[in-house]
């Protein structure tokens, strides 16, 4: 079997002559980039089998860089390698169709399990980075929906999930039950979802209570 063949993209060189010593053993790296738009360019002349890219990049960010790629290229790979630690960012990522987010901090020790998890069909975080519950086999799409969450929006998605009716829900949150209806509609509209049942379920498949 031929090994995987990577496209790494990063605005730092010393970066990616890194990420290139130590993949290199198991696997082609068949471009270097240092820009989101030649990220662009070379993941549609190359069609390598997973991209490493950074978030933070010149002329066009890795976020958008990725979305452009995964529209052109619906099945590809991707794995960020970032500083960016908060959840938010984590959210983005997935988003925009990753299903491996490494934190620069600890890449050299992760970078290597990350791709073998990616390419394998897994899903690779580092540890502690997103909400408690993240976990493998966890959906990208749905992880990235639970994180756009308010607080508020998880509290009352915990209460439901714990067979709470509105007016108890309303009284343990001291709001109103019109607000709770409010937001349990938001919940409903932003992860795709229609009844309370599923609002239960997704909760609890979700390790979010």
């Amino acid at each position: 079997m031929k090994p995987a063949r990577l496209l790494l993209a990063d605005d730092h060189a010393l970066i990616l002559e890194g990420f290139r010593n130590v993949l290199e053993p198991s696997y082609t790296v068949v471009g270097m980039v240092t820009d989101g738009r030649s990220l662009v360019e070379a993941a549609l002349r190359l069609n390598p089998d997973l991209i490493i890219l950074d978030i933070a990049m010149p002329l066009q960010n890795g976020l958008d860089a990725a979305r452009d790629v995964k529209r052109r290229l619906p099945e590809m790979k991707l794995l960020f390698v970032t500083m960016h630690a908060s959840p938010a960012y984590l959210g983005a990522a997935f988003d925009a169709g990753a299903t491996g987010y490494v934190l620069k901090t600890s890449a050299r020790e992760e970078i290597v399990a990350a791709v073998e998890k990616v390419l394998s069909g897994g899903l690779f975080v580092s540890p502690g980075v997103g909400p408690k519950g993240l976990r493998e086999g966890s959906d990208p799409t749905r992880i990235a929906a639970s994180l756009r969450l308010s607080q508020r929006e998880r509290e009352i998605l915990q209460l439901v999930a714990e067979g709470k009716s509105t007016k108890e829900a309303a009284h343990l949150l001291d709001i109103s039950q019109k607000t709770i209806g409010f937001h349990k509609d938001n919940l409903k509209r932003k992860l795709g979802l229609r009844t309370t049942a599923e609002l239960t379920k997704y909760a609890l498949e979700e390790g979010l209570i």
